[in-house]
This record gives C-alpha cells, sequence and structure tokens, in this order.
C-alpha cells in the first residue's frame, strides 16, 4: 500500500529511497515491482542489521515501519535518533515498557510519530464521529461493540506470526487496537479501568483434538491430505490482494525461515481468540467489548447511547482473503458482501437512518482517503481530526495491553498505573 502510493500516485512530491528488511528476497520482489509498474530503478537495499547505515546514506525525511508489531519500537526509536520523522503501521507498540520507551524518545529528539489508523478514514465510521460530534445522541454514557472476524480472515492469524503473542500483542492488541482507536476517537476519551478475559477456545491441537480432529501437518503446503481443509491456505500457487503468495513468501522462506501457512489446529498458539472486555473511561463512559476469531460471517455491530438518544451501528463486509485477484477487484469483492447501516434512535422521537457515502477502495474506502491524507502536499482541512499521533497509538494499545495484563492476574487494571499518558 506505502509502496504503490509512494511510488505511484504521489511521486510528484514523494520519493521512496531504500528498502530494509530481514529477508532480501521480499526486497528483491518490490525492486521487482516498482521497475515493473513504474519503471523506477532499483531501490538500494538493506539488511536489518544495517538499518542506521540506510538512514545515514539515504538521509530519508520519514521512516514508515511494517515489521513485526514488536519489533516496531525498535526501528521508531532508532529513526527518530537518526534524526527522521517516522509513520508506523498499526498497533504503535505491544506493550507498556516499549511505549513509554517510544515516548521518552519524542520528548528527546522532538520528532513526530505518526499511526496509520486507516479505520479512522472509512466511511461509517467517520459518519459515526459525525453524528457524535453533532450532538445526535447527547453525552455518551456506554458503549456496546462487538467485532466478529470470519473462519477465513480470522483464522489467518492463526497461521501467521500473530498467533504468537509475544510477537503481536495477541488480538488485543494486534487487532483491536483498530477498534479501541475508534471508541477513543467517537467518544473523545481515554480507558481509565479495565477487566479482561481471554481464552483459546477454538483454534490450537487442543481445542481440535477436543472434538475428535487430527491433523498430520503442521503447515498446509506441499501436503496432499491438506487439500480438502477448508482452513487451508498454499504457498505455492494463487495470489493474495494481488501480490503471488511463492516470490513472497514461499521462496523467501530460505532467508529468514519465516512460515506464513502454519496449520490453525497446530502447536505454539499462545494468543487468544475469544475476548470479552469491560472498561470504565475517565469521562465515566462504561465499555462492553467483545472479539471472536471463527466466526461464520465477519463485521461489527456498535451501540453508543447518549442522555439524548442511542445510534447504532452495523457492518457486515467480505472477505479479505480472496485469492488471484488485484487490488481493485479485491476491493470491489469486498465491496460486493457489504452491508452497513447507521440508526439514530432519539429519545421520545422516531429513528431514522444516516446516508453513509459511497466510497471505493480497500477497508470500505478508508485506505485511498488516508493516503491522501497522509501523502498529500498540503492535506485537506479534517474537521474528524482522523489524523492520528503518538498519543492516540498509545491510548489505542492502552486497553489491549491493560486487557491482557487483567487477563494474565485475574484482576481489574488500572490504566495509569500501566502507562500514564501525557495531557
Amino acid at each position: 500500500m506505502f509502496v504503490d502510493a509512494i511510488a505511484g500516485t504521489y511521486s510528484d512530491h514523494a520519493e521512496l529511497v531504500g528498502l530494509c528488511d530481514v529477508n532480501a528476497t521480499r526486497m528483491d520482489f518490490y525492486n521487482r515491482h516498482v521497475k515493473d509498474k513504474y519503471e523506477l530503478e532499483p531501490l538500494p537495499t538493506y539488511h536489518a542489521d544495517d538499518f542506521d547505515r540506510m538512514v545515514k546514506e539515504q538521509q530519508p525525511d520519514t521512516v514508515i515501519v511494517t515489521t513485526m508489531d514488536c519489533t516496531h519500537h525498535t526501528y521508531i526509536i532508532r529513526a527518530m535518533e537518526l534524526g527522521c520523522n517516522v509513520i508506523t503501521e498499526k498497533p504503535m507498540t505491544t506493550d507498556a515498557e516499549k511505549a513509554r520507551a517510544i515516548f521518552d524518545t519524542i520528548d528527546r529528539t522532538g520528532k513526530a510519530l505518526r499511526v496509520t489508523f486507516n479505520y479512522r478514514y472509512s466511511p461509517i465510521a467517520t459518519k459515526a464521529r459525525e453524528m457524535v460530534m453533532s450532538g445526535a445522541i447527547g453525552k455518551p454514557l456506554a458503549v456496546d461493540f462487538s467485532w466478529v472476524l470470519d473462519t477465513s480472515h480470522g483464522a489467518d492469524y492463526f497461521r501467521r506470526w500473530h498467533r504468537e503473542k509475544d510477537k503481536s500483542g495477541g488480538l488485543l492488541v494486534h487487532k483491536a487496537t483498530h477498534h479501541f482507536d475508534l471508541i477513543n476517537w467517537w467518544i473523545d476519551s481515554r480507558p481509565e479501568k479495565v477487566f479482561a478475559f481471554g481464552d483459546l477456545k477454538f483454534y490450537g491441537r487442543e481445542n481440535a483434538e477436543a472434538r475428535g480432529e487430527r491433523y498430520g501437518y503442521d503447515r498446509y503446503t506441499g501436503h496432499e491430505e491438506a487439500k480438502n481443509d477448508p482452513f487451508a491456505f498454499f504457498m505455492d500457487s494463487g495470489e493474495y490482494a494481488g501480490l503471488p503468495l511463492k516470490p513472497l513468501y514461499l521462496d523467501a522462506e530460505k532467508d529468514d525461515g519465516y512460515i506464513r501457512d502454519r496449520n490453525v489446529f497446530g502447536d505454539n498458539i499462545t494468543a487468544e481468540d475469544t475476548m470479552a472486555v469491560t472498561a470504565r473511561y475517565k469521562n465515566g463512559v462504561l465499555l462492553s467489548y467483545t472479539l471472536l476469531a471463527y466466526s461464520p460471517w465477519e463485521g461489527f455491530r456498535v451501540a453508543i447511547t447518549g442522555d439524548k438518544g442511542r445510534m447504532e451501528i452495523f457492518e457486515e463486509h467480505g472477505s479479505h482473503l480472496i485469492f488471484g485477484q488485484s487490488d481493485e477487484e479485491l476491493a470491489a469483492a469486498q465491496e460486493e458482501g457489504m452491508n452497513q447501516s447507521i440508526t439514530i434512535l432519539p429519545m421520545f422521537e422516531k429513528p431514522y437512518d444516516v446516508e453513509i457515502p459511497d466510497v471505493k477502495g480497500g477497508h470500505g474506502g478508508a485506505d485511498p482517503v488516508m493516503l491522501k491524507d497522509i501523502f498529500s502536499k498540503v492535506p485537506p482541512p479534517d474537521p474528524f481530526e482522523r489524523a492520528a499521533s503518538h498519543i492516540d497509538g498509545a491510548t489505542s494499545i492502552l486497553m489491549g495491553i491493560s486487557a491482557n495484563e487483567s487477563i494474565r492476574t485475574g484482576l481489574p487494571v488500572h490504566c495509569d498505573d500501566l502507562l500514564p499518558l501525557p495531557e
């Protein structure tokens, strides 16, 4: 997404100057990509150990961090120390200690950090923010938020490195950071106290065997018996989001040993797939939140109740995992399965539906709007304040890391004790 935005749409004033990764094969793939699609000369490539040398030789204004979640802080901090501003994928980081180190570096260097929360830019989320800002439901008092991932998208987190909680923070950090950010943004507050339960109830070997299921393979690719497995994901054929899987993953295994297609009913899964969180915000709002990663359908239901009414938000969307399709075809397939609504239920008045703008693009139309905000020479005015700072990034993970601590201890967590945030 970032490569195509810089090399293509915004190339009149933005330039890619280098790639840095643990995997040379994958960097070579992207060099072929920019040459074939944009007729650009190959970019200098650097191993992760040579990050300092890349920054010193290429002198970028901004470093974009898209590494494993648990290493975001490493490159955010070092980029700032070397004089660069930073854009990072969500989540900003995975625990309180790393977040505090990022804050210390920002104070010490004066550099800027931006976190890419594309869901803020989706038409439905922006419209919900607009309705709260307009006073349509009065002062928010309670939020009920339920998100379900289907057995295609949800399972994919358990094929990849995300299944290892020390790498991703679990889904309460990696995935739910999107959801907690939306809640924080909608109600304009921060979590104060959190209690949570979380379990691995569906994926993993023990759960499969308890259901009478047996699997003789640790990964899917190369195993004939996996051909009829509905959870199988094969690296030797097909494409994902327009990118061929074999050169990006299977051919790249020799460089770093990363296996993209692990059996979701295998061993060494430490992340939860079933989570329930309750929280109180600093402004008094009460939250009830659930996340499931094995649902027959995918989407979310949200209700925000205020002192003048209630807003109910619903979205069902198509699969994120569709093989053999371009970015445009994938977005179209997701939109084809899209079912969205926002209903306002004022107290003592008739309910009414709110029109949601029809915007094309990934993540329900969010991605192109966010990229325009990030890479435009003069970003358009935004009354909804969707651009997310390091404070927003920290606030979004605060709920997740507090929930993880509550799951670990079985006790409520006071968020300020874990990660105090600047006002």
